[in-house]
């Protein structure tokens, strides 16, 4: 590769590293999590009452292609999760109640699981883009904060979780 060429890629690369990340924690890390409580169809659901386990809170819908790409890697992370108190509270943003019900049936989500409709949840963390994933400890306070789809097996992440 020509000499200039490599100053340009490696100049480029520093400013678009620069530009995604400040050097700064994203917002809310290290915070208390914004409790909320919801209530569908099925269930309702108080984010508080989960203090004591460490909650992967989860915001996704069904029309979200990388949303769905990452809903069997969130059930199989919470069934070798669970008894280590590691729960999945996985808020849907669906207006569509049926739409939201059948995709839960058909795709075996086996996770708690509530539908909020007008967005108040998701809202309180400043979620617009799906799926977003928040970690919160055992103490309820914000750890990490996932952007997009995520593969919930993967050993870094099953490792950090169990260390919480």
């Amino acid at each position: 590769m020509h000499r200039y060429a490599r100053a340009i890629l490696g100049f480029v690369f520093l400013l678009a590293l620069s530009a995604c990340y400040s050097g700064s924690r994203p917002p809310r890390i290290g915070s208390a999590a914004p409790d909320f409580t919801v209530q569908d169809s099925q269930n309702r659901v108080t984010l508080s009452q989960l203090r004591g386990q460490v909650v992967v809170l989860n915001f996704w819908a069904t029309w979200c292609a990388p949303c769905v790409e990452e809903v069997p890697s969130l059930v199989a992370m919470q069934q070798r999760m669970k008894a280590k108190g590691v729960t999945v509270l996985a808020v849907s943003v669906d207006v569509d109640d049926s739409a939201y019900r059948h995709f839960v049936k058909d795709h075996n989500v086996n996770l708690l699981t509530v539908r909020d409709p007008d967005q108040k949840s998701n809202a309180l963390y400043g979620t617009a883009k799906f799926p977003e994933t928040y970690v919160i400890d055992r103490n309820g306070v914000i750890r990490r904060k996932f952007i997009g789809a995520v593969d919930w097996t993967e050993p870094d992440i099953t490792d950090f979780l169990g260390k919480l």
